[in-house]
């Protein structure tokens, strides 16, 4: 078994409640093993011999299922965790000021100059393959 991770977009508080407790026996009908959430925000991680893409489409289709919405899934792994923190090129000393977000695939044509119209002042970011990292020293939501 490989400890994985599935990141489920657009779940969590007002957006699109998720209930826990429902979610994690879905997951577990789908035989993922030792499924745990991180405090209702559609982050989940569990235990499976299928490969990411494979889990990635399975998860999907439960929540569609089951709960009657779309959350496009990306699954990881511990290594892509890891390698997405030793790429990291801001520095680390205020974690709460750095986010990172997974993408399902390589971008095929970000327009990071139009992003970079948007930034305020003493934001960064990079695409750093499919690691999207954004450095907000001033808070998320500003």
């Amino acid at each position: 078994m490989t400890t994985r991770i599935v990141l489920l977009r657009g779940i969590g508080g007002n957006v699109r409640p998720l209930p826990v407790k429902e979610a994690v026996a879905a997951l577990e009908e789908l035989g993922l093993r030792h499924v745990r959430s991180y405090i209702g925000t559609g982050n989940f991680v569990f235990e499976s011999r299928k490969r990411p893409a494979t889990l990635a489409r399975e998860i999907e289709a439960c929540i569609e299922a089951r709960f009657g919405f779309g959350a496009p899934a990306v699954v990881l792994g511990v290594p892509d965790l890891e390698r997405a923190l030793e790429q990291n090129p801001f520095p680390e000393d205020q974690p709460s000021k750095l986010h990172f977000f997974f993408l399902k695939r390589p971008a095929e044509a970000p327009r990071l100059d139009e992003m970079g119209r948007l930034e305020a002042s003493g934001e960064a970011f990079e695409l750093r393959e499919q690691v999207f990292y954004l450095y907000a020293p001033h808070g998320f939501g500003t």
